[in-house]
């Protein structure tokens, strides 16, 4: 019987061992979630005053800034392309024009909280308005209804 109950412990020591490691691979494989700075000095400067428009559409330099700065610190969540992968929104079915612009840069400034829980951190203050705005000029490239 003691035989017994020590290979339990055992199988239990191993598979939490596993879990472990397998945890700390998957936290190790997430990458550096610091967000990471945008070179925007490219495109024509906006100042300190928020836009509710955004200055970039169809400009190519945002939107190969856009596209850049938009790997760096949204894929994580949001998915290669804007493809979600279920962590949060699909970021391809934004609205286009204007009115997706009030809602994108609401959210990408001030985050998202719901109960207490950040489930989007605010990026006002760690992303300039210009990355802002260039990461929308890229997001409409690749919208979907």
């Amino acid at each position: 019987m003691t035989h017994s109950l020590n290979g339990c412990r055992s199988l239990r020591t191993t598979i939490l061992a596993a879990t472990l490691s397998a945890c700390a691979a998957l936290a190790h494989a997430h990458g550096d979630v610091t967000p990471q700075a945008v070179d925007t000095s490219a495109l024509k400067q906006i100042g300190g005053d928020w836009l509710e428009q955004n200055p970039y559409r169809k400009n190519p330099d945002a939107i190969r800034i856009g596209d850049s700065a938009y790997n760096q610190n949204c894929a994580r969540c949001h998915g290669l392309g804007a493809v979600s992968g279920g962590i949060a929104p699909d970021l391809r079915m934004l609205p286009l024009g204007d009115e997706g612009d009030e809602y994108f840069i609401q959210r990408i400034r001030n985050g998202v909280t719901r109960n207490g829980a950040v489930y989007m951190p605010p990026f006002e203050g760690t992303l300039t308005q210009e990355a802002m705005w260039a990461i929308r000029a890229w997001l409409e490239t690749v919208h979907e209804e």
